[in-house]
């Protein structure tokens, strides 16, 4: 597997010190799995982090601070700390965590053209869905309000003359206006995260946009 659309710096680096939505940080934990080049520029960011926090000098602590963080501690069931062992399947462990499996825990809902979806619990601030595209279906054209990640988690799919496969990251925000389609001879699965609703031109869709939360 050969990534070629990556996360970029600004992203990591939020990521790193938090400042990011759920849904995307998601993405982001995805992404950081299959992706050696991220997972190490992630990991340097995670280094400075700490180095500055190293520098920055401590502060006074409650004094039953300790007592607190112990109980917490010891009061979790001896069985949460046992992780369930996972076979390799198409979603990336963090992703499969929040669906509770592989893709046949999966529950789709069609939006219509072939297409389903479904919406995974995340906070408000963003929403995080996954996307089953039929091969050779195009989604409708839309713009975003917003910043917008998309991931491929098996298939393909092609916008704007460029191909992102399994791995790749689009990264789309206000000045994008497309229309992405999936490559044939495969189904497209995708896990995409957005901080607005998308600005579809079409009549259509525009009109059932309310119902599918998109």
């Amino acid at each position: 597997m050969t990534i070629r659309h990556h996360l970029s710096e600004q992203l990591l680096l939020a990521h790193a010190c938090g400042q990011l939505p759920e849904a995307f940080n998601l993405v982001v934990a995805a992404h950081l799995t299959l992706c050696d080049e991220c997972r190490a520029r992630a990991g340097a960011f995670d280094a400075l982090g700490g180095a500055v926090i190293d520098a920055g000098g401590g502060v006074e602590m409650a004094d039953e601070a300790i007592e607190a963080a112990v109980a917490r501690i010891t009061g979790f069931p001896r069985e949460a700390a046992r992780l369930p062992v996972r076979a390799q399947g198409v979603l990336p462990t963090p992703l499969a965590d929040y669906v509770g499996g592989d893709l046949d825990a999966v529950r789709w809902r069609p939006v219509g053209m072939g297409v389903r979806q479904a919406i995974l619990p995340t906070s408000k601030d963003a929403t995080a869905r996954l996307l089953h595209i039929p091969a050779g279906a195009a989604m409708p054209g839309h713009g975003h309000g917003g910043l917008e990640l998309t991931m491929v988690l098996q298939g393909a799919f092609l916008d704007e003359g460029r191909r992102y496969g399994v791995g790749d990251v689009e990264i789309a925000d206000e000045a994008t206006q497309h229309t992405p389609v999936a490559e044939a001879g495969g189904d497209c699965i995708c896990l995409a995260a957005a901080d607005a609703k998308l600005k579809f031109s079409g009549l259509l869709p525009r009109l059932a946009q309310p119902f599918f939360r998109i």
